[in-house]
């Protein structure tokens, strides 16, 4: 069971749209066979295989098969990493704002009907930033979005997660299928 409490806050975050061009897309043409564009925390953990402590994604509030999504951390203070991340000034470590983003960027993936059955891992991870911290009570947003896919193994994302309107990280994910 996971220390992480599950805040319906979906209803007040307005949907993202991708990351290159917001108006281009258009996730209502992209319905998902079920014609959901939201996944609750059981969803997610029917599509991920990380639990906890290492689940980072709260829920899905908009996305588009083989396009993007957009995912929502929220981040508490019980979570372990704050204990030594940093006594008296607890900040989110910059690897786990990552691999939130990279879990969203899983959801894409997993949603492509050719690229299922088998295990994404990272293959390479190019340009991150932070650009603010992320601290205990802060939503984390994040939008990813695929950039590109080679042979069915490979894929390319980008990513970028924001706090209250505030980017707070960005960077491009290399992914690999692995059987």
């Amino acid at each position: 069971m996971s220390t992480l409490t599950d805040v319906n806050t979906a209803d007040t975050a307005p949907p993202r749209r991708p990351i290159s061009d917001p108006l281009e897309a258009d996730a209502s043409t992209d319905a998902v066979a079920s014609g959901a564009s939201v996944l609750s925390l059981e969803d997610i953990q029917k599509l991920l295989p990380h639990r906890y402590p290492f689940a980072l994604v709260d829920r899905i509030i908009d996305y588009a098969p083989g396009k993007y999504a957009v995912g929502i951390k929220n981040v508490t203070f019980n979570e372990p990493h704050f204990q030594g991340h940093f006594p008296g000034r607890p900040i989110m470590p910059g690897v786990l704002i990552v691999e939130a983003m990279a879990q969203v960027g899983g959801i894409v993936l997993t949603q492509m009907a050719d690229l299922q059955g088998g295990l994404f891992m990272f293959a390479g991870i190019d340009g991150v930033r932070f650009r603010r911290p992320v601290v205990p009570g802060d939503q984390l947003i994040m939008t990813v979005e695929l950039i590109s896919v080679k042979r069915r193994r490979f894929g390319k994302m980008r990513g970028r997660a924001e706090v209250d309107g505030q980017l707070a990280a960005e960077g491009e994910f290399m992914f690999s299928l692995v059987d």
